[in-house]
């Protein structure tokens, strides 16, 4: 297997974190999107991926994007560990937060997004502070309240699942940005936990060979 990745992207980082966990090994590919007027805008890697985003898995024939297509598509080929629970209840709740940070929280603090707000919306890097702070603030008081819930060391009890992959790189992306952590004790308690954790160390973004030093 091959993946395109970029090493502070939220997406590709739930990928390398969840192919660490099921042990799978891979050829790693670089895509640096600020560099060269952006790598994934290359013809190479539009060719590979038209939608010009990262991660892209590629394994013998199979040439997939949308990180949570390739979490789906790990899951139904390295079934061990499993990263989603077997009762039908609880593993479309991991889903839910999986696609609320995924679809609702993610892409409003995209790189191509921020990229549109201070390029031709001409908004101020604080106006844009502003924009990425209270979406971030909006989505994670709706998953602190619905995490409170069912946490345990992770989100859902203690066993590491889909809505971990997700959450920590999200919480990664808001510390960068520098968002006040203190209103939401649940999501700080689960981040802080699976950083320790190896799977999550090996993936972290600064132990990437593309890393920004």
């Amino acid at each position: 297997m091959e993946l395109y990745s970029y090493w502070r992207s939220s997406a590709a980082y739930r990928v390398r974190i969840a192919l660490a966990l099921k042990g799978l090994a891979v050829d790693l590919h670089p895509v640096h999107l600020l560099q060269d007027g952006g790598q994934q805008r290359h013809a190479k890697y539009q060719a590979l991926n038209p939608a010009q985003l990262v991660p892209t898995l590629v394994d013998n024939e199979l040439v997939l994007n949308q990180s949570l297509a390739i979490l789906d598509y790990l899951e139904a080929c390295y079934p061990e560990p499993a990263l989603l629970p077997q009762e039908l209840s609880l593993a479309v709740q991991v889903r839910a937060v999986t696609l609320d940070i995924a679809c609702d929280i993610h892409p409003l603090n995209n790189l191509r997004v921020l990229q549109y707000l201070t390029g031709p919306l001409q908004l101020t890097e604080q106006q844009k502070l502003h924009w990425i702070l209270h979406w971030l603030q909006l989505g994670f008081q709706a998953l602190e309240q619905r995490l409170s819930r069912h946490a345990g060391t992770c989100c859902f009890g203690d066993q590491v699942t889909w809505a971990d992959i997700c959450l920590v790189p999200q919480i990664y992306n808001a510390l960068r940005f520098g968002l006040d952590m203190s209103p939401y004790p649940t999501l700080n308690r689960i981040y802080r936990h699976c950083i320790e954790l190896p799977a999550f160390i090996a993936a972290a973004p600064e132990q990437q060979a593309d890393a920004q030093k």
